[in-house]
């Protein structure tokens, strides 16, 4: 498949949708954010399938939010990242309009994907991960927003 044969979009990512942060205690790091930095929790849930509690915290009013993670039980993603690095940043998450057409072309550019197919995110949104050895250390997240587009 050619650049050609994908219609490249005048931009592959259209905003950047959220920084996600692991933490160790999901409640604790929620009351932090509101209570030092002022944030509003946005959104809050558990998803099973990527191990996690997660809360959307909303950035004042720039549509902006921090996604704080935290593991389910020790097989979690977060869980081993936690052990590998302790709290902090875990990645950056770029909002696309249609995360398999962005992912073909950034496979076509030599950038690998974690899945072959997305899998459902925050809300209901659709994600796919770039590999980090591929998109310059950092683990990045493509995510199209469900259709009613919130979090």
């Amino acid at each position: 498949m050619s650049d050609a044969s994908l219609q490249i979009p005048e931009h592959l990512f259209i905003a950047i949708d959220h920084v996600g942060v692991a933490v160790p205690d999901l409640d604790e790091a929620m009351a932090f954010y509101r209570d030092v930095y002022g944030m509003k929790v946005l959104h809050e849930e558990t998803n099973e399938e990527q191990g996690v509690r997660e809360a959307m915290v909303g950035v004042g009013d720039s549509g902006s939010c921090i996604q704080l993670l935290a593991p389910l039980d020790e097989t979690s993603t977060i869980a081993k990242f936690l052990d590998r690095n302790g709290p902090g940043m875990q990645q950056l998450a770029y909002r696309v309009t249609d995360v398999e057409k962005v992912a073909a072309i950034l496979n076509e550019r030599g950038v690998r994907t974690l899945y072959d197919a997305p899998k459902r995110g925050t809300s209901d949104s659709r994600v796919n991960f770039l590999h980090p050895k591929d998109a310059g250390g950092v683990l990045v997240e493509l995510v199209e927003p469900a259709s009613d587009g919130g979090h």
